[in-house]
């Protein structure tokens, strides 16, 4: 199994920086590629970045492409999201998620059914 810890959350005005960390410990060579979700307060799940965990291919929501940056450290399990200029409308639980589908091990995953490995979640407000 792998387990996934997110940390790097907190309260930040409009415009400032956050940087989120994905920690994956258990059967990490399995994972095939990683991604980050956010879900705000009565709204659903959506996708906010994606990295393949062998290559070097990323994708991002058009909400967030230009200001965050998603990127891994693969010497320690872990998985970034950059978060800079951020929005009121950047609050949310971000979560990180790993799927050990090797039929992704070169493509960014975007939808969540794909990911059968998430994390409990951190939160991330973001002050006007």
């Amino acid at each position: 199994q792998v387990q996934l810890v997110e940390s790097g959350g907190g309260l930040v005005r409009a415009g400032g920086s956050l940087r989120l960390s994905c920690a994956a410990s258990g059967r990490t060579f399995s994972i095939y590629a990683m991604g980050w979700f956010r879900q705000a307060p009565g709204k659903e799940r959506e996708f906010v970045a994606a990295i393949t965990w062998r290559g070097s291919s990323t994708y991002y929501a058009d909400s967030v492409k230009g200001r965050f940056t998603i990127s891994r450290d693969n010497a320690k399990n872990t998985v970034y999201l950059q978060m800079n200029s951020l929005k009121p409308e950047d609050t949310a639980v971000y979560y990180c998620a790993a799927t050990k589908n090797a039929a992704y091990g070169t493509i960014v995953v975007v939808s969540p059914t794909v990911y059968d490995c998430w994390g409990q979640g951190t939160q991330v407000t973001v002050s006007s």
